[in-house]
């Protein structure tokens, strides 16, 4: 059926603003999350004019109160809501209360071991861990851990971008871990996958762990000149105020909503053409989730008539792509807050690194088949 030009038109302008807009605007750049927030605004009114048989789009009070809670119970861990903002909130003022103990205990195994070692050791266990403590506490550790290493500050940010592919890999192997995984699993529950809480590692931990460690290895490659007369090595000293630890966790409950609307507004387009493609093209079309929610897109996508190698092609393109960018994955969003990163310094690493991973990724599931 296809939408209507003017609605494809205004669809297209809102995808082109988010992925733009924060490389050549500073002041976009500066408010992200306003401008995000202002963005899934505009993508909710518009599809408001689209009806999708089966769904309901546009504004609603269940997408209204969805926005409002998601950010305060998006993981649901041993039966008891959490949500990013209150996790955020909680270890962000903990860290302020004991920063001192924490990052001297953070200095001295720095001290003990060598930088690439550490990228090394810090990279994978976040990474593999991150499905059971959840990538966003996976992501506050690893901003605290990364700060307090002697790095420059280039080297902070290429050793967090790949963690953060890292993390976001990781904590896909449960429900524990991120929304998607949640949704993957609900998706899968009926026949005939019958999906438990052990599913998705037993489809995808095939390509997951190895990933996670190679990775790893990366980031040692990456660290590899690192020298100790670099300018600008410097473990950062602890300098925010309590001010700043609940302004980041506004920021990031104001940036959960935004995305919450930029991913529903986006439904009739998602609705609407990504069913009708192949999945080795889904695969590269998922590159989207660089910008756009990762989890409404498997909701969109995941469903049981769909065959486990188009399962596999979707989740993975899905979980890489969403490195490549700040908006694309939660520890991205929280790492990118605390540290000050902009758009364009992260997709310096992020983008080239998610084009090889998924290229790897693409053949060994499409064309090796393994």
């Amino acid at each position: 059926m296809g939408l209507e030009p003017g609605i494809l038109a205004g669809f297209l302008v809102i995808f082109l603003a988010v992925l733009l807009g924060p490389f050549k605007i500073k002041i976009i750049e500066e408010n992200l999350e306003v401008f995000l927030f202002v963005c899934g605004i505009a993508a909710m009114t518009i599809a408001g004019f689209v009806e999708i048989p089966g769904a309901e789009t546009g504004w609603r009070m269940e997408i209204i109160e969805e926005a409002l809670t998601s950010p305060l119970n998006s993981l649901n861990i041993g039966g008891i809501p959490i949500g990013i903002f209150q996790i955020v909130l909680i270890v962000g003022l903990i860290i302020y209360k004991w920063h001192e103990p924490i990052q001297k205990a953070i200095r001295k195994v720095a001290e003990a071991l060598s930088v690439k070692v550490m990228a090394f050791i810090l990279i994978v266990v976040l990474g593999l861990f991150s499905s059971v403590m959840s990538a966003i506490l996976a992501a506050i550790i690893l901003v605290e851990v990364v700060n307090a290493m002697p790095l420059s500050r280039k080297s902070k940010i290429d050793l967090t971008v790949i963690a953060c592919f890292s993390i976001g890999l990781g904590a896909a192997l449960t429900p524990l871990g991120e929304p998607l995984s949640t949704i993957a699993i609900s998706k899968l529950s009926g026949a005939p996958y019958h999906a438990q809480f052990d599913f998705l590692i037993n489809m995808l931990g095939l390509y997951i762990i190895p990933g996670v460690f190679i990775y790893g290895l990366f980031g040692m490659f990456v660290l590899g000149k690192v020298g100790t007369n670099d300018p600008g090595m410097k473990a950062e000293e602890y300098n925010e105020t309590l001010k700043d630890v609940i302004v980041r966790a506004v920021k990031v409950y104001l940036f959960i909503m935004a995305l919450t609307f930029l991913g529903d507004g986006f439904k009739p387009i998602i609705f609407e053409y990504f069913a009708q493609i192949p999945a080795t093209i889904l695969f590269w079309v998922n590159m989207v989730s660089a910008i756009l929610d990762n989890a409404t897109l498997a909701a969109a996508q995941i469903g049981p008539n769909l065959t486990e190698i188009q399962i596999k092609g979707i989740l993975m393109g899905l979980l890489i792509a969403g490195g490549m960018l700040i908006p694309g994955n939660i520890p991205n969003i929280i790492s990118a807050g605390k540290m000050g990163i902009t758009s364009k310094e992260w997709a310096r690493l992020g983008v080239p690194v998610g084009l090889v991973s998924m290229a790897i990724y693409f053949v060994i599931i499409f064309v090796l088949k393994l």
